[in-house]
């Protein structure tokens, strides 16, 4: 067997470390309340954003939206049946949009004495819906404006005549 000739400073065996601070219990309790406390922070923001950006809700009741189906159903056969031609226009305007609608017949003459409705829905976010208010010019038209951002928006038109829905039309726009 071969000996190894180490040389051992037995004076500094002992001697504490000098480069860095010692690692005490209140060190460490420290350090953990501060991880952890930054997480639970980090946590509370994202929560918080998650929150306030999308409601999740896609339907109010879909219990209520299943019942309704076959009412649906019916009213799209018989809208189509009518064959009511409505043709909208979205211009951009300086504070929004402005929203033409001339709606005709079967036979091409204008729908008047119709109760006439548009709503901009936010297809992200059914809490920046915007209702438009129409005025009828006569001869089918009618015409609103709408404080409305930049972006895609799901416009839902709607004729009425005491309270009978007879027309709902739904069509993807895109605003600059």
């Amino acid at each position: 067997m071969r000996e190894l000739d180490l040389e051992i400073d037995r004076d500094n065996l002992m001697a504490p470390h000098t480069g860095s601070r010692p690692w005490t219990g209140w060190t460490v309790l420290f350090t953990l309340l501060g991880f952890f406390g930054l997480v639970f922070a980090a946590n509370g923001v994202l929560v918080h954003e998650a929150l306030s950006t999308l409601s999740g809700v896609d339907t109010d009741s879909a219990y209520q939206a299943g019942r309704q189906y076959e009412r649906e159903v019916a009213l799209a056969r018989a809208q189509d049946a009518r064959q009511w031609r409505v043709d909208a226009k979205v211009t951009p305007a300086a504070d929004g949009a402005r929203l033409d609608i001339v709606a005709r017949d079967a036979a091409g003459q204008p729908l008047s004495g119709m109760d006439a409705s548009a709503l901009f829905e936010r297809p992200t976010d059914r809490r920046l819906d915007r209702e438009v208010a129409l005025v009828e010019d006569g001869g089918g038209r009618f015409h609103g404006n709408a404080a409305l951002a930049a972006g895609q928006w799901d416009l839902v038109i709607e004729f009425s005549r005491r309270g009978e829905q007879l027309f709902r039309s739904r069509n993807r726009v895109m605003l600059p």
